[in-house]
């Protein structure tokens, strides 16, 4: 009995922490000016620099259409930085992240 509530309270937080990340991201305010959803920017980045999201945000920035979703991507032990245009779809940036790394 004691194993299966620690098996649920396990899976529950698993479940709750990966729904943070699909349901909240910073700069969210943003998303009607944007004609990429956060899942298509999402496949976009994921593309560019395969691995695991740490961070993703929308964000006005200089270059491209001036919004872009900007994420960090985590691959053997480094760190990445994508960014994708908000509008277009086009990878405007994917460099790794310097004093991040394992």
């Amino acid at each position: 009995m004691k194993l299966n509530k620690l098996v649920i309270s396990v899976l529950a937080v698993g479940l709750l922490s990966n729904a943070g990340l699909a349901l909240a991201y910073k700069g969210d305010q943003y998303a009607k000016e944007a004609k990429l959803t956060i899942e298509q920017a999402r496949a976009a980045a994921i593309k560019a620099y395969p691995g695991d999201i740490l961070e993703e945000e929308l964000e006005h920035k200089l270059g491209g259409s001036g919004l872009r979703y900007s994420f960090d991507i985590r691959a053997n032990h480094l760190t990445h930085e994508v960014a994708i245009d908000a509008k277009t779809g086009t990878v405007l940036q994917n460099e790794r992240e310097s004093g991040n790394d394992d």
